[in-house]
């Protein structure tokens, strides 16, 4: 067989040197590596022992040129496609391009986890990716993992929340729908991005169970469930090495546990070194720089690093690429389905908002009863599209909330539309008005973190005043994360929006009215105070002399309030409906062994006079001796019901549900006892409750 393979080899290259430029080209078509019949990582290996060492060099970092920015050289002669990259996680992002194309602006991916609906995350992942490859880009890096454990982190609207399971659950699910369109998922940032500020200096300590337990799941969840081709890895160092040449996180877990087989590539500017990184095992730097190009030819040809180690860096990447289908099809462009998606990107953000408040049942309005409503506030004018960053997404078109209320209502009601940056004016046009719709939120952003956990501006005495001028006042949020609310004894409802996307306008009214009814729950915990968040000393958060330790270990977001006992303003998991839900008759084995699932059952009846959708929720309690937080997020499903209906709902709970890491053993390990399940619809409310012992 290899002969065979040296002999076409030396077939193509002699037919290539005698053939023009254009038939040499056509010839590709028969090169060894185009053979079908081989597996992808043959074909790879075949095409890289034909590349010189200059050309291997050039395959290893992207161009970054104004012209071609996020994007790896074509080589023509071998018939290697150049590879155009673009930004998640929030739809098809701008690519750095000058002139960046427009895409669908989907709602965030932290509005996505609210959802908890992996159905959701396929299709959003299936939109994100079928508009870039529209756009000729094949990597989209996305989805992002990082659990938020610092809540005024500047990208947590990027990310799935606080809990791992729940980010691992949409994570696979987000890479089916990239990967079913032939584009390459780069899940990101590994590991433990959590915060902005300091992010490319800062060191976090943080002990093995912890990163185990908590910042790891998602990204293993990524790569044994999900199929991820790509890894992006982080700018922090994790325990004093820097993410992209971290040999604990890269090749003893990612590649030497997991199996991880796809290619890893760099954040930007997150290379540090040359030869740490290439045995670590970074495959393609994003920034241009000396480290792997001169760099790494000098290396290589000053005997200090093989040469091997180069090619299994482009077999990595290449097998990825031939798996996709790259090598076959030209990189056409052509027109996103603007409609389409739109409607699709619509009902995303209704399914995600998450309703907080609703005294006396104000919400959902009634427009027949209604003569005057009064629109308030700086996020009520414009479609909050997104974040800021590199996902930021520019969007196809956008619909401003004034807009949406209108065509909601038609013109019998009257809207006055007033920004708030006079609070005063803005109170005397809510004071006339029969109900008060107040718009606040942030622009959070890649690169720096919020100073606090408050509305920025003047949002908060803003609402204030409204609420005190008019009873019937509703808030709207559109926010990257938790905010306190000083005013919400004041307000009659409060309504999280998160950055719904560019069709803010029909989302909100579509909720406000009933036309859609809220089910999302919150997928992060909403604090009372700043003082009360797990990461609420100066050595947690932000660092100090360049150090952040994780001191607070495995109690992140919920499992800090949990074992805290301190109060959160909203609980995870939490969120109301314009309907009412009720569980019963739960059912589950007295006794399991390990490595065995356990199934859980139970009734969910819609009790209200309205259609809607509940989310049950698993938790596990852990025997005492296992030192685990009180009770941890293991299972969930989302049931759609009309009113009266009931329906009997099984939730399988892997071996994983009740494991804990073994420093000891350097494994998983199941500790026997008893444990407790508990459902419910968030950690506040698990209205049922069954004890199993698990037995050697």
């Amino acid at each position: 067989m290899q002969l065979k393979h040296a002999l076409l080899i030396a077939t193509f290259l002699l037919e290539a040197c005698i053939f023009s430029t254009t038939q040499a080209t056509n010839s590709l078509a028969h090169a060894p590596w185009m053979d079908k019949s081989l597996s992808s990582t043959e074909r790879a290996e075949l095409l890289v022992k034909q590349m010189t060492l200059d050309e291997k060099i050039l395959e290893i970092h992207m161009m970054n040129t104004h012209e071609h920015p996020r994007e790896i050289s074509a080589i023509a002669r071998l018939g290697i496609p150049a590879l155009k990259i673009t930004n998640g996680p929030a739809g098809a992002g701008p690519g750095d391009s000058l002139d960046p194309q427009p895409a669908t602006a989907l709602p965030s991916a932290l509005a996505l986890a609210a959802s908890w609906d992996t159905d959701l995350a396929e299709t959003f992942g299936r939109i994100a990716a079928a508009e870039s490859a529209d756009r000729g880009e094949r990597v989209l890096e996305s989805p992002g993992v990082n659990i938020a454990r610092v809540p005024q982190n500047g990208r947590n609207f990027e990310y799935f929340g606080e809990d791992p399971y729940l980010a691992g659950q949409l994570a696979i699910h987000e890479i089916r729908g990239i990967q079913g369109q032939n584009v390459i998922a780069e899940t990101k940032h590994y590991a433990a991005n959590s915060q902005e500020q300091d992010r490319k200096t800062i060191n976090e300590v943080i002990d093995e169970r912890t990163l185990r337990e908590i910042y790891l799941p998602a990204f293993e969840a990524s790569v044994k469930e999900g199929g991820t081709a790509s890894i992006m890895c982080a700018y922090p160092s994790v325990n004093g090495q820097f993410g992209c040449e971290n040999t604990h996180l890269l090749k003893d877990i990612l590649r030497g546990e997991w199996g991880f087989q796809g290619f890893v590539q760099s954040d930007y500017t997150a290379t540090h070194s040359t030869i740490p990184a290439a045995l670590a095992g970074l495959d393609l730097e994003m920034k241009h720089d000396a480290y792997y190009d001169s760099g790494m030819r000098d290396a290589i040809t000053a005997g200090k690093l093989r040469e091997s180690v180069l090619d299994e860096m482009l077999v990595r990447r290449f097998s990825e690429m031939f798996r996709f289908g790259l090598f076959y099809s030209a990189s056409t462009t052509q027109s996103i389905p603007v409609k389409e998606d739109g409607a699709v990107a619509r009902s995303i953000a209704e399914q995600s908002a998450v309703l907080l408040k609703n005294n006396d049942h104000i919400l959902p309005l009634d427009a027949k009863s209604l003569h005057s409503i009064a629109l308030i506030g700086p996020d009520a004018g414009a479609a909050h599209t997104g974040g800021g960053g590199s996902s930021r997404v520019l969007a196809a078109y956008t619909v401003s909330p004034i807009d949406g209320l209108k065509s909601k209502i038609g013109g019998d009601v009257n809207v006055a539309h007033n920004d708030g940056q006079d609070a005063n004016s803005a109170a005397t046009v809510a004071a006339k008005a029969d109900v008060a719709i107040v718009m606040v939120g942030n622009k959070d952003s890649e690169g720096h973190d919020r100073p606090n956990l408050s509305l920025p501006d003047t949002q908060d005495d803003l609402v204030s005043k409204i609420a005190t001028v008019n009873p019937r006042t509703i808030v709207v949020l559109k926010t990257g994360g938790p905010v306190l609310m000083p005013w919400l004894d004041k307000v009659a409802a409060v309504l999280e929006t998160w950055y719904p996307g560019e069709e803010d306008g029909n989302v909100v009214a579509d909720l406000l009215f009933g036309d859609a009814n809220p089910s999302g729950k919150l997928p992060i915990t909403f604090p009372k105070a700043e003082g009360d968040t797990p990461t609420h000393t100066p050595r947690q958060y932000p660092g100090v002399n360049g150090t952040a330790t994780y001191s607070e270990g495995l109690k992140v977001g919920y499992r800090w309030y949990d074992a805290e006992n301190i109060a959160p303003l909203f609980p995870f998991g939490f969120g109301l409906s314009y309907t009412t839900f009720e569980f019963s008759n739960l059912q589950a084995p007295a006794q399991s062994r390990p490595g065995q699932q356990v199934s859980v059952e139970f009734d969910i009846t819609n009790t209200g006079s309205r259609s809607g959708a509940e989310i049950p929720q698993v938790y596990v309690s852990d025997p005492p001796s296992a030192g685990e937080p009180p009770r941890q997020l293991r299972g969930f499903t989302k049931v759609s019901l009309q009113p009266h209906e009931s329906r009997h709902a099984i939730i399988i709970l892997d071996p994983r549900a009740f494991s804990i890491w073994d420093t000891k053993k350097n494994g998983w390990a199941v500790v026997p006892g008893p444990y407790e399940i508990f459902v419910g619809d968030s950690t506040h409310d698990l209205p049922l409750h069954a004890n199993i012992e698990i037995r050697n």
